[in-house]
Formats: structure tokens, C-alpha cells, sequence
């Protein structure tokens, strides 16, 4: 299935963040660890882009990503032009408290007290601006939940004497490009639950997880998942055994085990799991543009089978397949 969640309020909240992007100095764009790019909102980096504004790319959740890819995707965006990433967890505010700093070397004009840092905190759906918001004013003002778009409006607070911080509501993009991005995406939470089958997202967490954390997978659930046969769908049958969760007559309850497996993931009940690093994105993407620059065949006259050759040409292209 196709993932794809554009809530109505993000078009108002898109237009108020452009706005609010003339007045900024630093944008602190926050992407989920485990997923930077597909959790990087193609939008964002137009308008800061736009405007000319540097960028502190926040890994959040770095403690529920694997190291080793989370430092692989630092070193990938410390590459870019005017971005500075760091990763951190910020539930911690000993991690929180070097953002401001962080800040400041990407806008050294204002480092005194009459040119106050405005910072903006923009990103997707929950991914942790409320609760970064929270801990660097150090009290609660923006409202934090467990699903996504919790924050609706924009509001901007004053953290000390020489820096202010404006608050965004999540923001995706109005139509997500490739597949594999919009499931990661829903993995993790980051769309509503409306706009997705739980258990076709499972099915790709699990094959994901089977390819790269095996080991993790046998601790959580008490099974050695590394047999020929097991694969995403059984998986989730394995699940639903190991936990108990039958149906009526008998049969696994996939569509529990499917969530046990998306809850167990969110929480990082299942260790530190990177869904993307740098070189998984860029096949994904080099895959992407080959299918698209791949002319579609027509099948010769005697290869059709059931329809007519002329019928199929009047048809045009479009009733061709994919070689």
C-alpha cells in the first residue's frame, strides 16, 4: 500500500512556518535516528533554503538507533552545506542543554545580548519537538502525546536573555515519493493510524528486521528467526504464537502480533534498529530512477495472449508491463 497523510491544518501550518522563517536565525530541524531521511521533510529544507538559514540537524531517538549507522548518517550530513548534526535523545537534558550552543557557532552574528538567537524547531509529526521545546524552557508548554500531530499552532518562547525558541506543529509533505519512505514513516509512528494497514506495515518492519537484526528479534520473542523458512509473514505468525494471541477457532491473530511488533519497535523493546543507513538510501534511490527511466514494453503480437494486438496499441503505452 502506498502510505500518504496530509491532515488539513499542515497546509496552514506550512504557510505560518514560512512566514515565521523571515524573522529566524537558526532552524533546528529534528529527524527520527533511526530514519533521517525519510524523516526528513523535503519541504523544510526548501524554505530554510529559501531563505538562506542554516540548519542543526537533530537525530532524536539516538539511543533506540544503531550506532554505527546513526554516526554513518552524522558524518553524511556534516558533508552538506550550512548543516551541523548531532545526535541525542531529547528526553535528556543534559543533551538538550548543547543545542543552543550548537546554534550559535551557525549564526556567530548574534552572539550578544542585543541581538538575541531565534532558533526554530521544525520537523514531522511525532518526532519530539514538543518535549525538546519543554526541556530547553524547563517547564511544560507545549502539549506532548504518544501519536502524531499533537501540536496544531505555532508559538514562540523566550529561553533565556539571548535566545528565543518558536515551536512548530509537524509537518509532512503533501504527497510521499517513494514507498519504502511512507512505510518507514508509519513504523514509527509518524502517520496517523488511519492512513495505514497495521499489518502490511508489520510485514515490512519484519522483513527489515529479518534481513539486518536477526539476533534482536530471537531475545524479544524467544525464537530463532533465522531459518530459510521463516520470512516477514511468518514472522508475524511466530509472534502471535509465542505471545498467545489466537482468534476464534483458533488461528493466529496477526493483526495483534502485528501490532506487538510496531509497539515493541516504537518503544525500543527490541534494541537499538536503524531502518536506513546512507548506502541503503542511496540504492533505494539510484533503484527508484532506473524504474522510472526503464521505458514500458508493449508485448509483440504473438506474445499477447487473451486480447487483441491492434486493441492493446489503440490502447496506448499505458496497457504495456514493466520488463
Amino acid at each position: 500500500m502506498a502510505i500518504q497523510w496530509y491532515p488539513g491544518h499542515m497546509t496552514s501550518a506550512r504557510k505560518k512556518a514560512a512566514e515565521a522563517m523571515a524573522s529566524i536565525d537558526v532552524v533546528i530541524e529534528l529527524v527520527d535516528a533511526r530514519l533521517p531521511e525519510a524523516s526528513t521533510n523535503p519541504l523544510v529544507r526548501e524554505l530554510r533554503q529559501q531563505r538562506q538559514r542554516p540548519c542543526l540537524k537533530v537525530l532524536n531517538k539516538a539511543d533506540q538507533a544503531d550506532p554505527l549507522v546513526t554516526q554513518a548518517w552524522i558524518e553524511y550530513y556534516n558533508r552538506q552545506d550550512g548543516v551541523l548534526a548531532v545526535a541525542l535523545s531529547c528526553k535528556k537534558p543534559a543533551d538538550v542543554a548543547r543545542l543552543p550552543r550548537l546554534c550559535q557557532t551557525l549564526a556567530p552574528h548574534r552572539s550578544d545580548n542585543t541581538k538575541p538567537l531565534r532558533m526554530m524547531i521544525m520537523g514531522i509529526p511525532n518526532v519530539g519537538k514538543s518535549t525538546l521545546m519543554n526541556v530547553l524552557v524547563k517547564r511544560k508548554i507545549a502539549k506532548v502525546g504518544d501519536e502524531p500531530a499533537v501540536t496544531r499552532a505555532q508559538q514562540t518562547s523566550q529561553i533565556d536573555v539571548r535566545h528565543t525558541l518558536t515551536d512548530t506543529p509537524g509537518l509532512l509533505w503533501p504527497r510521499i515519493e517513494y514507498p519504502g519512505d511512507g512505510l518507514m514513516l508509519a513504523a514509527s509512528n509518524a502517520v496517523g493510524r488511519n492512513a495505514m494497514i497495521e499489518e502490511e506495515v508489520a510485514t515490512f518492519l519484519a522483513g527489515l528486521l529479518l534481513m539486518r537484526y536477526q539476533p534482536l528479534l530471537a531475545k524479544r520473542y524467544g525464537f530463532s528467526p533465522d531459518a530459510a523458512s521463516v520470512d516477514a509473514v511468518s514472522l508475524i505468525d511466530e509472534i502471535a504464537r509465542v505471545r498467545g494471541l489466537r482468534m476464534r477457532g483458533g488461528g493466529a491473530d496477526r493483526e495483534k502480533a502485528a501490532r506487538v511488533l510496531l509497539q515493541d519497535y516504537r518503544d525500543g523493546l527490541l534494541g537499538r534498529i536503524s531502518l536506513e543507513t546512507p548506502s541503503t538510501r542511496s540504492a533505494m534511490l539510484a533503484a527508484e530512477r532506473a524504474a522510472k527511466e526503464t521505458p514500458q514494453a508493449v508485448p509483440a503480437d504473438d506474445q499477447l495472449v487473451g486480447q487483441d494486438a491492434d486493441e492493446l496499441r489503440a490502447g496506448g503505452a499505458s496497457a504495456g508491463v514493466r520488463p
